[in-house]
């Protein structure tokens, strides 16, 4: 059975979400064994099988994102594979997804269960703005989004150097205080509280999760920071027909 996680945070009922975890899928180590990435070198088949898996819990199949470290956000109705780190959605039955190793995957919805997204945050994700453009991509309020944090890198693992604490303070000087020094030139980032410092700057004010870490929980998560070679997880949303279907 795959491991699968519904994430919890007071979404509307149309809106619908699940989070992948590393078991119950067919992958051989390292990708043991629920990988779902097709660029890590992992067995085609395998990850087509573990695919096959997770669209037989879902309403159609995902747009999986060619995913860059950018701020590119994508109507997910696209048909075909696109360089993006973040996709919307409006229709009932068009699902997002990003992939994640460490990298912070963020779900969004707005209070009326009219649009959805998903988008893939790491450290240069978020200096170059990938969360305030899926925010303009849904063209809603702010302060009308609730958003869910899933796994990601935790801040007692997330060693970085100077220069990605000097690009988020350049932009913010108060992220500083998301940072801790762990010796010369080198620093503790909290991922997670980052973004949030970023979603609340632009008003977004319910954010959920943002609990796990991906480095520490071995049995449950990829992470290429623990072992290089591994496999990808998905976070994905979608909305459900108004009668729930």
């Amino acid at each position: 059975m795959a491991d699968l996680l519904v994430p919890d945070w007071p979404a509307p009922a149309r809106v619908r979400a699940v989070q992948t975890g590393r078991a119950g899928g067919c992958s051989r180590a390292p990708w043991d064994s629920f990988n779902l990435g097709d660029h890590v070198g992992d067995d085609p088949a395998a990850v087509a099988a573990n695919r096959a898996t997770l669209r037989a819990r879902l309403p159609a199949e995902p747009l999986w994102l060619s995913q860059v470290h950018g701020n590119v956000v994508v109507d997910a109705r696209n048909p075909d594979t696109v360089e993006a780190d973040a996709a919307f959605a409006r229709q009932s039955g068009v699902v997002c997804v990003v992939m994640t190793a460490d990298c912070l995957p963020v779900l969004f919805c707005d209070q009326g269960g009219a649009v959805v997204a998903a988008a893939h945050a790491g450290w240069r994700g978020l200096v170059g703005g990938v969360l305030e453009a899926t925010v303009a991509a849904m063209d809603v309020p702010a302060d009308q989004l609730l958003v869910w944090l899933g796994p990601a890198i935790g801040p007692s693992a997330f060693e970085v150097g100077d220069e990605v604490r000097a690009a988020f303070v350049a932009d913010d000087p108060g992220s500083g205080e998301a940072f801790v020094r762990h010796g010369p030139g080198k620093w503790l980032a909290d991922l997670y509280g980052l973004a949030r410092r970023r979603l609340q700057r632009i008003g977004v004010p319910a954010i959920y999760g943002g609990e796990a870490c991906t480095v520490s929980q071995p049995d449950h998560y990829f992470s290429y920071r623990r072992d290089g070679v591994t496999g990808r997880m998905a976070t994905l949303i979608w909305l459900a027909d108004d009668d729930g279907v």
